[in-house]
């Protein structure tokens, strides 16, 4: 019986190590973007994905030419005014929060995404409490979001640690 416990703690464990190793991690000096419904009814999620649409690809464009953390860091402070304008323009209440926010943990097309505490940009419509849609903004990993919606699981992966590894310090 001894044996037996052993044995499974020893095969669970090297089972565990196995499949870790082939999963991405992105580091903790990414930054992340979210977007929060004020609901999820239907109107509320609509506007959410309304309001992504048109501020994504400016803040994306924003940071194409951020080589360093720091750099995308001053080029995201400098577009919040830019941000505010365009929500500006729907008729709801919002907040934007570039600091230090709460994310649970996600996995997406086998890439974890830990939970914690990690710099992000975050934009609250009216309560915030409908689903939220979210990337990673550096490394640029909304804009490889954007580009391969109907990519392979692998494909993903191989270029999500592309983009980690040309960003690394």
């Amino acid at each position: 019986m001894k044996k037996m416990i052993i044995f499974l703690f020893v095969f669970t464990l090297i089972s565990i190590l196995i499949n870790n190793k082939n999963q991405i991690v992105i580091p903790n000096t990414a930054i992340r973007f979210r977007i929060i419904a004020n609901s999820n009814s239907t109107e509320d999620q609509e506007l959410k994905y309304e309001i992504k649409n048109k501020i994504e690809p400016g803040i994306i464009k924003n940071l194409e030419q951020s080589k360093t953390i720091s750099e995308a860091r001053s080029n995201i402070n400098n577009y919040i005014p830019e941000i505010e304008k365009q929500i500006n323009n729907y008729t709801t209440d919002y907040n934007i929060n570039y600091g230090n926010n709460y994310f649970p943990e996600k996995e997406f097309k086998g890439v974890i995404y830990p939970e914690g505490e990690y710099e992000s940009l975050v934009i609250t419509l009216g309560n915030g409490l409908g689903d939220n849609w979210w990337c990673v903004l550096f490394p640029p990993l909304c804009l490889l979001e954007a580009e391969e919606s109907n990519v392979e699981q692998t494909e993903y992966k191989f270029y999500v640690q592309e983009i980690i590894n040309k960003f690394k310090n």
